[in-house]
């Protein structure tokens, strides 16, 4: 059994047989006591990067990346604290219904029956007009490392839950990267967006993607360029991508200066 394989089904096993804490703040009892998943629920808002890199689709985020829900997302993704996915994902469907009820207030659109209609993303030649809800890829030897598909799993978890909220949608694992790319620590945003360049490609499919609309999911967005390139995979292969909402999203440093980026 791989190294991370063993870390992660260890991690499942303590959380079953021992006393749980926070790991938002320690607090013993959930994983994530009532407080933190406040903070990790209670301001879903469109959170730009700045600059926006081109091609980035409207980028919303459950919170700001930073004490409590950093915590969060660094024991899933890092920790194996996979019993966090549940929680994770409520925020993350929780923030694609907020962009949605957004959506309901704008003069050029709306959502009906699970489908956003409107003149730039209706399209009734393919698929049902549902979501097909898409994570971003990680490095197969990052997954490897971790033991698990991090973001894949929620991917999935946040499919159920707007299907449960009355919405068409499908979770589709149709990216994979294409090679290599340099670490991306202490690169601008503008060299993160030649880093990435043509680094993920879309998963050749039979019947091509299972819908019309993709919902691009990650865990945080720091510049947007990973984003902006899955788009841009994404839309190579004729599907429209409106949204991407992640967990958290990191403070730029424009933003501390002259407000939130929105």
């Amino acid at each position: 059994m791989a190294a991370g394989t063993l870390g992660r089904v260890l991690s499942t096993v303590l959380d079953l047989i021992l006393p749980s804490s926070c790991a938002g703040c320690g607090a013993q009892g959930a994983s994530c006591c009532l407080r933190c998943f406040g903070a990790l629920t209670a301001a879903p808002a469109r959170r730009l990067p700045d600059p926006v890199p081109p091609g980035l689709p409207d980028c919303w985020s459950a919170a700001r990346y930073e004490g409590a829900v950093r915590r969060l997302v660094v024991a899933y993704k890092e920790r194996g604290a996979v019993v966090l996915a549940a929680v994770l994902a409520q925020a993350l469907t929780h923030t694609v219904l907020a962009a949605v009820r957004e959506g309901w207030r704008r003069p050029d659109g709306q959502w009906v029956d699970g489908r956003w209609v409107d003149g730039r993303w209706a399209d009734g030649q393919r698929g049902n007009g549902g979501l097909v809800v898409v994570p971003v890829p990680s490095a197969r030897r990052s997954r490897r490392g971790r033991g698990h598909d991090h973001v894949g799993r929620l991917a999935g978890l946040v499919a159920g839950g707007l299907r449960e909220a009355g919405l068409a949608a499908v979770a589709w694992r149709g990216l994979r990267q294409t090679g290599r790319v340099a670490d991306q620590a202490g690169l601008s945003g503008p060299e993160r967006v030649a880093n990435l360049a043509g680094s993920l490609q879309v998963v050749p499919a039979a019947n091509g993607p299972p819908g019309a609309f993709a919902l691009l999911v990650d865990d945080i967005v720091t510049t947007g360029a990973t984003l902006a390139e899955a788009a841009r995979a994404l839309r190579s292969s004729g599907l429209r991508v409106p949204l991407a909402v992640t967990v958290g999203a990191t403070r730029r440093r424009s933003q501390i200066n002259y407000g939130d980026g929105r």
